[in-house]
């Protein structure tokens, strides 16, 4: 292997990963009173008739012990599941237990016992609602996940069974007007200005069918995206766009470039509102970072958060024997989902700092597609728009290579070349086989994914500074593939 090619699906593993930990179960410890026993009726006349002596209370500590255990709900099924709890005591745990046969009188037609004998007539007094909030313990934990399906049902039945009636006035403006002015760099500003260069791209083919973003570099109908997004089309298939109005349109793949994870799309539309571009080299850590895009097909989507770290290495891809993708990412905690690939991430003024690309996540769903932990990847703008611009040229874009092929097994500090290319550039610069590169223009090399991420910040003609384990430098000028 040769030009700094990685083997077909990616590196075996990732220098100094572990395993993650599990987090514990969350410990649930509602407990539910037990009931007070309370007698509205006067004492009996023991002369007449002599009342049996009342059951004493049950042990609360002889009830069942309950399942704290973790429920996990599928989204798509929480209204049938919802139903299910308004309609049933599913929870035997939670219930009162179960009291013994009492021999006490049979109550009348309205529930309540006949007086004693010779006891004077009165009304008798309201039985008290003991449990009326722990009865709704034992399902607070389950319609908590439920909260924007169940929350008025379950609002409404607390409010019914406390017996107690209120109104509540709410002044709401009655023009638009009313509203107050937002300023000019709040989120729905920049949303506001963003939107309209956002597209979603369906795309099938090669048996494939997928969705994703990207946004309009050109007002002639040029879209940056994701190669991973078209890349079922990128043979034989159908790419569809859609602009933020509805419109569809067909979409023409015209380049893409697998090492960096990008492609360009062209649609016959002109008049079209391209995205501003920012300076990917100004970002700080800390900086405000919004997302845009159509996370599982919700189009026009907007989240935002910071960035959290820069030169993050990445890799992305090469399952099924594809080529791996090798970003130095923006890190984000803005959620992006599955979908939001290609589309912009934007800084306070508007501008393109990135293209969101990958995320890491603990655990896929039901589908096999993970979601947002905060912890998203986006490439920076000024890497991206150097070869969103080779493409819209040439059709093609180039990378660049020190020339020669880097061990992945190697778990030491930097990054040991297996083997040098004979005429390459390494070979040129005097880098030998065995060689450990620590840093690359002094920023230091953990391993060999940090080495091609930070070779691949560059263009083809470059000249970058390798530091060797041994201390000495060597100036390499970058070739191309």
């Amino acid at each position: 292997m040769s030009n700094d090619q990685v083997p077909p699906g990616g590196p075996s593993e990732v220098p100094g990963g572990s395993e993650q930990e599990q987090p514990a179960a969350p410990d649930y410890s509602d407990t539910v009173p037990a009931a007070e026993a309370s007698t509205a009726w006067p004492a009996p006349d023991t002369q007449s008739q002599q009342w049996p002596a009342a059951q004493p209370a049950q042990d609360p500590g002889q009830w069942p012990a309950p399942d704290h255990s973790t429920q996990v709900l599928d989204p798509d099924q929480q209204y049938s599941q919802y139903q299910q709890y308004q309609q049933t005591t599913a929870y035997p745990q939670y219930a009162q237990p179960e009291q013994p046969q009492s021999q006490w009188p049979t109550p009348g037609a309205d529930g309540y016992l006949p007086p004693p004998p010779g006891a004077p007539l009165q009304a008798p007094a309201q039985p008290a609602k003991s449990g009326g909030a722990g009865k709704y313990i034992a399902i607070a934990a389950i319609t908590g996940l439920l909260a924007g399906l169940g929350g008025g049902a379950l609002g409404y039945e607390l409010a019914s069974d406390s017996g107690t009636t209120s109104s509540v006035t709410v002044n709401a403006p009655n023009s638009p007007e009313g509203l107050s002015t937002r300023a000019d760099g709040s989120i729905a500003a920049i949303a506001e200005a963003v939107l309209p260069s956002v597209v979603s791209l369906e795309v099938s083919g090669n048996g494939q069918a997928g969705s994703g973003s990207g946004f309009v570099v050109s007002e002639d109908g040029y879209i940056l995206t994701n190669n991973h997004v078209i890349e079922a089309a990128a043979d034989s298939g159908t790419i569809e766009v859609v602009l933020k109005d509805g419109t569809r349109l067909p979409g023409e793949l015209v380049g893409r470039n697998a090492d960096y994870d990008l492609a360009v799309v062209k649609i016959d539309r002109t008049g079209l509102t391209p995205v501003v571009i920012g300076d990917a080299g100004s970002v700080k850590v800390g900086d405000q970072a919004i997302a845009i895009g159509s996370p599982l097909g919700l189009e026009g989507t907007v989240t935002s958060g910071i960035v959290s770290a820069l030169d993050r290495p990445v890799t992305a891809g090469g399952d099924g024997g594809g080529e791996t993708s090798f970003i130095s990412a923006i890190q984000t905690d803005a959620p992006i989902n599955p979908g939001n690939s290609g589309g912009p991430l934007v800084n306070s003024e508007g501008q393109v700092i990135g293209v969101n690309s990958a995320i890491a996540s603990l655990s896929t769903g039901s589908d096999g597609q993970a979601g947002s932990i905060g912890l998203g990847f986006a490439i920076p703008i000024n890497t991206a728009n150097r070869i969103a611009q080779e493409l819209i040229r040439t059709g093609t874009a180039s990378t660049p290579i020190i020339g020669a092929e880097i061990d992945f097994s190697f778990s030491g500090q930097g990054a040991r070349v297996q083997a040098v290319t004979a005429g390459g550039p390494a070979e040129e610069a005097g880098l030998q086989d065995g060689d450990v590169i620590v840093a690359v223009n002094g920023k230091r090399v953990d391993d060999a994914v940090a080495l091609i991420t930070d070779i691949r910040k560059n263009a083809p003609g470059d000249q970058i500074t390798l530091t060797l384990e041994s201390g000495k430098e060597i100036q390499v000028t970058l070739g191309q593939r």
